[in-house]
């Protein structure tokens, strides 16, 4: 294996290798004690865009860990920071596909929300419908909603993904992700989805800019070969799975790409942190 070392920053993944939905993984007060006994800085790197950065501090907080907003990066947040850098957020109006984690960072960009049918009228409404469909993760997923989002993109709206993991591990096991409603869109719309999360390179870059470390020192740390460790090879930093989630080692047969450590889960990579 190769040695687990040169490691000052991390960008962890939490669905699948923190917790399985509200249950929290095994020894992760200790993970988390470790990292601030030994000062190593951290993004909290999810491409579940459900909750806000207040509700994952939280949620954090109920499982006894303490972490600050800004050590937590949503593909929600991701994306609005990307169409922020590319739209003008004053003119351009999104139709959200997402609960208050993927609405709430384009709002605090300044972009406007419509909603349910807002559409475009050529004759009396020309501009009351969506420039942009943004899809993320959402529980209350309506028939209505998918309508309008179908029209909007018919109509010329970009398609952006906040993600596109098809499965979400949950403590009663796989469920269907983001990916799988993106799939429905694409098959109504004819139209492939700009995905900002992993495994894309976009959030981990994001990530890396806020930690301001060096990347060849910089791991990411998740539990899908698909998403989080081919983003990290994407993004060209070294990556550590955990086999608490949705990939084993035998998915390896299928790839031409493999993390830099594979370990159990998160009690033995503290012990691998400790020993640094």
């Amino acid at each position: 294996m190769t040695p687990f070392t040169n490691i000052s920053a991390l960008i962890i993944d939490m669905d699948g290798v923190l917790w399985h939905g509200d249950q929290p993984m095994p020894g992760l007060r200790d993970f988390f004690q470790t990292l601030r006994d030994q000062q190593i800085p951290f993004i909290l790197a999810t491409n579940n865009a459900r909750s806000t950065q207040d509700q994952y501090v939280i949620k954090l907080a109920q499982m006894g860990v303490e972490v600050s907003p800004n050590e937590i990066l949503t593909s929600s947040m991701a994306t609005a920071l990307y169409l922020a850098e590319n739209f003008n957020p004053s003119t351009t109006r999104i139709f959200v596909i997402g609960e208050e984690g993927a609405r709430q960072p384009l709002t605090e960009r300044g972009f406007t929300l419509t909603d349910l049918y807002e559409l475009n009228d050529d004759k009396t409404n020309p501009k009351m419908g969506a420039d942009i469909v943004v899809c993320g993760m959402d529980q209350k997923l309506s028939w209505d909603k998918l309508a309008t989002a179908t029209l909007n993109i018919r109509a010329g709206a970009k398609f952006v993904g906040t993600n596109a993991d098809t499965t979400l591990p949950t403590e009663r096991g796989l469920t269907h992700g983001n990916g799988a409603i993106l799939a429905a869109l694409e098959a109504a719309t004819g139209v492939t989805p700009i995905i900002i999360g992993k495994p894309e390179p976009i959030i981990y870059q994001q990530a890396l800019a806020l930690l301001g470390v060096d990347p060849d020192l910089t791991i990411a740390i998740g539990d899908r070969l698909e998403t989080d460790i081919l983003g990290a090879v994407r993004a060209g930093i070294r990556s550590l799975m955990v086999l608490t989630g949705v990939s084993t080692e035998e998915d390896f047969n299928t790839t031409d790409y493999r993390p830099t450590w594979v370990m159990h889960d998160i009690r033995a990579v503290t012990e691998a942190l400790k020993n640094l």
